[in-house]
C-alpha cells in the first residue's frame, strides 16, 4: 500500500483539489442541517423557558409557604392580645389609683392597635396569597403547554435527524480523511474563511468572470493565474479562495478573456 504524501509536498493544485473537495463536503454537511431548519434552537428555546418556569414555580411556592406562616403567625399574635386585653380588663377592677388605671389603659389601646395592624397586615398577606397562587396556577397551565410542545419538537426533530445521521456521519467521516491531506496553516485559514464567510463557502470558482462567493469582478490576469494553477490566490475583496470550474469540474459555456480577445484580433486582421 502506497504511503500517503506529506500535505506540505502536495503541488498547488493537488492543494486546491483537496480544498475544494472539502467545501463540497462540508457545504453538504451544511445542507443536512439546514433540513432541520430551526428545531434544534426550538427545541433549546422550549428547554430554557420550561427551566425558567420550573426556578418561577419553585420561588412562588417558597413565597406561599412563607406567606402562610406570616398569617399564621401574625392570627397567633392577635389571639395572645385579646388575652392579654381580657386579663388586663378583670385586672382594672381592682386598681387603687388613677394611675394604675392609665397604665392599664394604655397597655390595652396598644394591644388593640397592634391587632389592628396585624389584622391589616393579614388581610394584604391574603390578597398576596391569592394573587401567588394565580400565579403557580398560570405558571403550571404554561409549563404543561411547553411539554407538550418539546414533546412534538423533540419528536420531530428526532425523525429528521435519524433519516440524515447516516448520510450526516459518511459525509463527517469523508471530511475528516480529505482534512488530514491539508496542511495545517490552509485549513485553520480554509475554517477561518468559513466562519467568517455568511454562507459558509471558503472555496469558490470563477463564475463568468466574478468570485462565486462575492460575485464581484476578477481581471483577466488574475483568472489566468488561477487557472495556471501555480499559487493559491483568494479574491481581493471577500478573501475566499479561489479555483478555477475546470478544476471544479464545472463546464462553462463563456470563453476565457484571452480567446475572447483572440478572437477579436483574427477578426480585425480579416478585415484589413
Amino acid at each position: 500500500m502506497a504511503k500517503a504524501k506529506d500535505p506540505s509536498e502536495l503541488s498547488v493544485e493537488e492543494k486546491l483539489t483537496n480544498l475544494y473537495e472539502l467545501q463540497k463536503l462540508v457545504t453538504e454537511i451544511d445542507r443536512i442541517k439546514t433540513v432541520r431548519g430551526e428545531l434544534p434552537l426550538e427545541v433549546k428555546d422550549l428547554e430554557d423557558e420550561i427551566a425558567g418556569l420550573e426556578t418561577r414555580i419553585e420561588k412562588i411556592n417558597e413565597s406561599i409557604e412563607s406567606t402562610k406562616r406570616e398569617i399564621i403567625e401574625r392570627g397567633a399574635v392577635i389571639e395572645k392580645n385579646k388575652l392579654d386585653m381580657e386579663r388586663f380588663e378583670s385586672q382594672m377592677k381592682n386598681v387603687r389609683n388613677n394611675r394604675e388605671y392609665d397604665n392599664f389603659m394604655k397597655q390595652i389601646e396598644f394591644l388593640r392597635l397592634d391587632n389592628e395592624l396585624n389584622t391589616k397586615k393579614i388581610s394584604e398577606a391574603k390578597a398576596s396569597l391569592a394573587n401567588r397562587e394565580e400565579d403557580h396556577l398560570e405558571s403550571s397551565r404554561r409549563i404543561a403547554d411547553r411539554r407538550t410542545d418539546l414533546e412534538i419538537k423533540r419528536a420531530e426533530l428526532e425523525e429528521i435527524v435519524n433519516e440524515t445521521k447516516a448520510e450526516e456521519e459518511k459525509l463527517k467521516e469523508k471530511a475528516h480523511s480529505v482534512e488530514l491531506s491539508i496542511e495545517p496553516r490552509l485549513l485553520s485559514a480554509f475554517k477561518r474563511i468559513r466562519k467568517n464567510s455568511r454562507n459558509g463557502l471558503a472555496v469558490v470558482y470563477v463564475q463568468r468572470d466574478a468570485c462565486g462567493g462575492c460575485f464581484n469582478k476578477v481581471p483577466p490576469q488574475r483568472q489566468l493565474d488561477i487557472r495556471m494553477r501555480k499559487k493559491i490566490i483568494v479574491c481581493e475583496y471577500c478573501g475566499r479562495i479561489l479555483v478555477d470550474p475546470e478544476l471544479a469540474g464545472v463546464q462553462t459555456m463563456q470563453k476565457p478573456a484571452e480567446e475572447k480577445g483572440r478572437k477579436r484580433r483574427v477578426a480585425r486582421r480579416r478585415e484589413e
